[in-house]
């Protein structure tokens, strides 16, 4: 079951997508206007699919617009993983002044685990990602995002971009909350796809396509089976000694990073898309202050 959020003429409405369908169900069940509460009196996942369904017969359907689409959720908050891939421990070796240290964040048994966000910087699709104004060399981070209650059991997946500096994180990696926390430096959406339906992953095709203009700078492709963790591992590392609400989003980390030469440019536009889960979209802006 894909969830998703979207705007119509009488405000903002949530609904679930299937094929190029959106079940409207707002009108029915005026609890699923707040999803955190709907799963927590639904009691379970099991229970919220089982309510939706339910409620899927009497509600008004309207056909697909990505235009009109909002972030599936507003994230409680949203932690990261890093150098999870080999080609990430290879972009970070390249950029940081302290040689060895991500070898060893790759192959150390803790995973390296960051507060990315607390919601108020995430946007959705169809709204900009921004470059900080003090940095030289930025790039997305395409991640497979993981939905979490907060009971950090895993609700479901959606797709993630975690813009980051380069520049900034490679100069000094205690500059790593400046390099990754700031407006617009992160996205979700378009939907999210419930753990029922993504049985697996760790094998799930990721590809990212850059555009300036009408044509496209980079592109790359990659699985998820690449994923050097377990999702469970990092949620398991991730919930010791840690509380959260339900709605956290945990991104996994990147495997499609853009050359060395490359740099996020205002009017870019970033395509991620993720197998089970779909397409996000976001046009970049290049801050002034």
């Amino acid at each position: 079951m894909k969830l998703l959020r979207f705007e119509s003429g009488d405000g903002t409405r949530t609904g679930i997508l299937e094929g190029e369908t959106i079940y409207d169900l707002t009108a029915v069940s005026p609890s699923f206007s707040d999803w955190a509460r709907a799963y927590e009196d639904a009691g379970s996942l099991d229970g919220l699919v089982a309510s939706v369904e339910r409620a899927k017969g009497a509600s008004k359907k309207r056909p697909y617009e990505y235009r009109a689409l909002r972030a599936p959720f507003v994230p409680s908050e949203i932690w990261a993983a890093g150098v999870t891939y080999l080609r990430s421990r290879e972009a970070r070796e390249t950029e940081t002044k302290l040689k060895g240290l991500y070898d060893y964040v790759y192959s150390a048994v803790r995973p390296e685990l960051f507060l990315k966000d607390s919601g108020l910087r995430c946007v959705g699709p169809g709204d900009p990602v921004c470059v900080r104004a003090d940095s030289r060399w930025s790039v997305p981070e395409p991640e497979l995002s993981v939905v979490l209650d907060s009971a950090f059991r895993v609700v479901g997946y959606t797709v993630g971009n975690d813009v980051s500096s380069r520049d900034i994180e490679g100069e000094n990696p205690l500059y790593l909350p400046q390099a990754k926390v700031y407006r617009g430096s992160s996205a979700i959406g378009p939907v999210v796809t419930t753990a029922d339906e993504v049985l697996q992953p760790r094998s799930l095709e990721i590809s990212m396509r850059i555009l300036r203009g009408p044509e496209p700078v980079f592109e790359g492709r990659v699985n998820t089976s690449q994923l050097k963790r377990e999702v469970d591992e990092l949620v398991g590392y991730l919930r010791r000694s840690n509380v959260i609400r339900t709605f956290t989003v945990l991104m996994t980390g990147t495997s499609l990073v853009p050359p060395d030469d490359f740099t996020l440019k205002g009017g870019d536009v970033v395509e991620i898309e993720i197998e089970k889960i779909g397409t996000l979209r976001n046009p970049v802006e290049q801050l002034r202050t």
